[in-house]
């Protein structure tokens, strides 16, 4: 069983003591092992600091694209390797994989494209100048520098190749080193990937350090300069946010936490019609998909009374068929969960919702002979959303979802959507323009993003799920307040804003303009 080091300070370290078992979760054999006792947290956060940072920051907006192209070469490179660890260590199908991996190398190269398109420079400029005097030689300019600290990328286990990768994009592109500290339970890919961009030697040294097992102390030797930005629970992002160093010295905190994502179906449309297809495609799609184990995954499901039993029967169906097993078997289209841990809480989830409502198909029971942590795509049906609260505040992690009846109008089906505090998205599915029109209206101080399916757009759409480079992922309130990735507005996170006043002369000198 290999073990899997750190990559601290210029070199591989192996935890010292017995370390956390990785495992397949489709047959609970155990893949790996991997541990950080024994790390000096202290000394790899200063590395980054006082080599990878003056490394980066030497170089300019190109430079550093060029960088993330070859980053993204040397890893699409081993791509079919990568998949099968994320089949193996995540019981993803090949496909869920491909979402990952490829959505990893695809940032990467997309935020290579950004950076070109920023030239040789090394500052950025932060909207248009100002006059600020009687002419327009007594000017300001806002600019955008990086951060002289350390960029730590905390991820969840759901996607441990393109959840680290998107943060690095910016923050590597922005001129800030990173410290990956992956999810412990599906860490095997995220490894591998950083094992094979330091063997090909593709970022400067301190630009990129990873941390196998615990973080330790090293929130506790983070300074002002310093950036966390952290995927996962909204309690771990509670205890994160509320971390004593992290509170003296100000460090910047970016959170991406649980999120009940919504879909709204739109009334009036043909049954059989694009739009109407649409909804249901991606309904399950986004309930299956990685086993449902996505931040951006529907969870509440809003459908007009009128057409609430034929949606219900028809996203059913097709749940019933989805198969369920070990993914290295081809015909298989949906894994297992992730531990034995989501497995539980999903249980407890179902049970949850069932309670103030019905489970119309799947449920808990066993899959095949009990082995792995399988749970079958379950739909619920919550006929009084009005007067739920589960429904409302508990996210089950896996292929779970509730179908819920509201009035056709938009301010009901706002109302409802509401009461989650707060999500990463929400889908509405229509063709009229006044509906969308009143609902993105009621529903965009709610969401971080609106995903707007139609039958102009059914032969293209990606589904609610898919987080682009180019915009925003992040969300309100429950959501965690964050905000990722949206083209060159990702870099902000790691960049300081500055104000720079005097001769327009000389700033224009200095800026290059």
């Amino acid at each position: 069983m290999r073990t899997l080091a750190s990559y601290v300070y210029g070199e591989w370290v192996e935890g010292q003591g017995e370390g956390a078992v990785l495992v397949n979760p489709a047959t609970e054999e155990a893949l790996a092992v991997t541990g950080s006792d024994g790390i000096d947290f202290a000394a790899a956060a200063a590395h980054g600091r006082e080599t990878g940072g003056p490394a980066l920051r030497a170089m300019n907006f190109e430079e550093r694209a060029e960088m993330m192209k070859a980053m993204s070469e040397s890893l699409h490179a081993h791509r079919d390797e990568l998949l099968g660890l994320g089949v193996a260590n995540g019981g993803n199908t090949r496909s869920d994989a491909k979402f990952d991996v490829d959505g990893a190398t695809g940032t990467l190269a997309a935020y290579a494209s950004l950076g070109r398109g920023l030239g040789d420079k090394k500052i950025m400029l932060a909207g248009e100048g100002v006059q600020l005097g009687r002419s327009a030689r007594y000017w300001g300019q806002h600019i955008l520098t990086p951060r002289e600290g350390v960029a730590v990328l905390i991820n969840a286990f759901n996607f441990p190749a393109w959840g680290w990768a998107e943060k690095a994009a910016c923050s590597l592109l922005a001129g800030v080193p990173v410290i990956v500290k992956p999810a412990t339970s599906t860490a095997l890919l995220t490894f591998r990937m950083v094992e094979i961009l330091v063997s090909d030697a593709v970022l400067p040294e301190g630009a990129l350090q990873y941390i196998s097992g615990s973080a330790g102390d090293l929130l506790s030797h983070l300074t002002e300069q310093d950036v966390v930005a952290f995927t996962g629970s909204a309690k771990t992002g509670r205890i994160i946010r509320g971390h004593e160093n992290l509170l003296a010295r100000s460090v910047k905190v970016n959170v991406e936490a649980d999120s009940l994502n919504s879909a709204v179906l739109a009334p009036g449309l043909d049954p059989d019609g694009d739009t109407a297809r649409l909804f249901v495609r991606e309904i399950v799609k986004e309930m299956t998909q990685k086993a449902g184990q996505k931040c951006t995954a529907v969870r509440r499901i809003l459908v007009p009374s009128d057409d609430l039993d034929r949606v219900r029967d028809e996203i059913a169906q097709a749940l019933s068929a989805i198969r369920i097993g070990d993914t290295v078997n081809g015909d298989v289209r949906m894994g297992p969960l992730a531990t034995s841990n989501q497995l539980r809480d999903a249980h407890e989830g179902i049970a949850a919702l069932a309670a103030e409502g019905e489970i119309v198909v799947g449920g808990m029971d066993p899959v095949g002979d009990g082995k792995g942590y399988f749970v079958r795509p379950t739909l619920l049906l919550n006929s009084d959303p009005a007067a739920a609260r589960e429904v409302h505040v508990r996210e089950v992690f896996g292929p779970v979802a509730t179908i819920m009846p509201y009035d056709g109008t938009p301010a009901a089906a706002a109302d409802l959507v509401r009461r989650g505090a707060g999500s990463l998205v929400a889908a509405i599915y229509g063709d009229d323009v006044t509906f969308m029109g009143d609902l993105v209206a009621g529903l965009a101080p709610w969401n971080g993003r609106l995903y707007l399916g139609s039958r102009k757009v059914a032969d293209m759409a990606v589904g609610s799920g898919a987080a682009m480079p180019l915009l925003k992922h992040g969300g309100p309130g429950r959501a965690g307040g964050g905000a990722e990735l949206g083209g060159l507005s990702g870099l902000r996170l790691y960049q300081q804003r500055t104000a720079l006043q005097g001769d327009r002369g000389l700033l224009n000198k200095l800026l290059g303009g």
